[in-house]
């Protein structure tokens, strides 16, 4: 890390490189990576493997449906370890929420405003990730000073009133609690904002995903606690084992299916078992054995994380990629290359460019707080 970018000592450079991997996965969609990929139509293991970098349809779970769980998990542990400093400096939780409260009315106007670029006109949307984490960082702070006990209890709770909503509140048309857009989810995107999403995303996904949240803070408590290293890993395991046992066995019982799109309990528990195996391991890795000597590739997107998700899917989606296309493309066009080759050579190049961006903020030290 030395003289590469500018780091503050003491930090968990784990949760640091956690954030940026998940930032560069999401940049790697937005720069048409893994779609570009898809096209080569290579066959055999790779066509599976890329397989992983799609949302599954449905009843299941595949890599993709990872990214959102972990952006908020490691939304909760940056919060409580951002607010565990404060306190040391005398900031008070009231004060405090001021600034949390700010900062997710900010995140719901991106949010929201984002769908409006997709969809290129002015359109009233909620189910935007920076939109639900407006929402869960608001239930995850209202708790965040409470005991551990309390704050599983309360996450377990979430769990509860998601299974009850889905199967006691049957609307005509909207009485199959797991069925794509005839569940009590799709029934209350009608009642918000007069429509259903045909991908099946709905917007009260908030209320069982603020656990992912409130479990990242979770984290934050056990990894900046004064127990040993071991006693933490010890702990992240544990717990991601129990996570995944309970979310694939509600989902192997027949009893929850294990669907990302609403957001099931089973596939919340299952989500963040994964998530807690990988945060074990990153901390295992990098903070413990110091196995961290290119970590700074990744260090350096997390630093602006909300920035560069909005970049890349703002202006990144709807100028970079065609601008750098049109050289790369181009070139590789008149030395004979295909036109599928060319386009993953021009969705890589876009990534290296706004992996370029953040490097040159890192480098400079300007933080662009969204």
């Amino acid at each position: 890390m030395e003289n590469t970018v500018p780091l503050k000592a003491g930090r968990l450079l784990s949760i640091d490189v956690m954030r940026g991997l998940i930032m560069i996965f999401l940049a790697g969609e937005a720069c048409s990576v893994y779609e570009s990929l898809q096209e080569l139509h290579v066959g055999g293991f790779f066509d599976t493997l890329l397989i992983q970098f799609d949302h599954h349809p449905w009843h299941g779970l595949r890599l993709w449906d990872l990214i959102q769980p972990s952006f908020m998990t490691i939304a909760g542990t940056a919060m409580y370890i951002s607010y565990h400093n404060k306190l040391q400096k005398g900031i008070t939780w009231e004060q405090n929420f001021k600034h949390i409260a700010f900062r997710a009315l900010k995140l719901f106007a991106l949010g929201t405003a984002v769908q409006c670029f997709y969809a290129g006109k002015l359109v009233w949307e909620l189910w935007n990730v920076l939109t639900q984490l407006s929402v869960t960082t608001i239930i995850a702070y209202l708790i965040i000073n409470k005991s551990v006990k309390l704050q599983i209890a309360v996450s377990v709770l979430l769990l509860v009133i998601t299974e009850v909503l889905y199967r006691t509140i049957l609307k005509p048309g909207f009485d199959q609690p797991f069925v794509e857009a005839h569940n009590f989810g799709a029934y209350m995107d009608t009642v918000f904002m007069g429509k259903i999403n045909h991908d099946g995303w709905v917007t009260i996904n908030f209320i069982p995903t603020a656990c992912h949240t409130i479990w990242g803070v979770l984290i934050g408590k056990a990894l900046i606690s004064d127990k040993s290293a071991t006693e933490k890993i010890k702990y992240l395991i544990v717990a991601g084992i129990i996570a995944l046992v309970l979310g694939f066995g509600l989902d192997l019982a027949n009893i929850t299916p294990i669907i990302k799109r609403i957001a099931t309990s089973s596939f919340t528990l299952a989500s963040v078992g994964w998530v807690l195996l990988l945060t074990a391991l990153l901390y295992w890795l990098i903070d413990i054995k110091k196995f961290n000597k290119y970590a700074w590739v990744a260090v350096v997107v997390g630093m602006n994380s909300i920035f560069i998700y909005y970049f890349f899917n703002t202006v990144g989606y709807q100028w970079l990629n065609g601008a750098v296309g049109v050289f790369v493309k181009g070139f590789l066009g008149f030395a004979g290359i295909s036109a599928h080759v060319a386009a993953v050579f021009s969705a890589f190049a876009t990534l290296l460019v706004e992996w370029g961006l953040c490097f040159w903020l890192a480098k400079n030290k300007l933080f662009i707080k969204l």
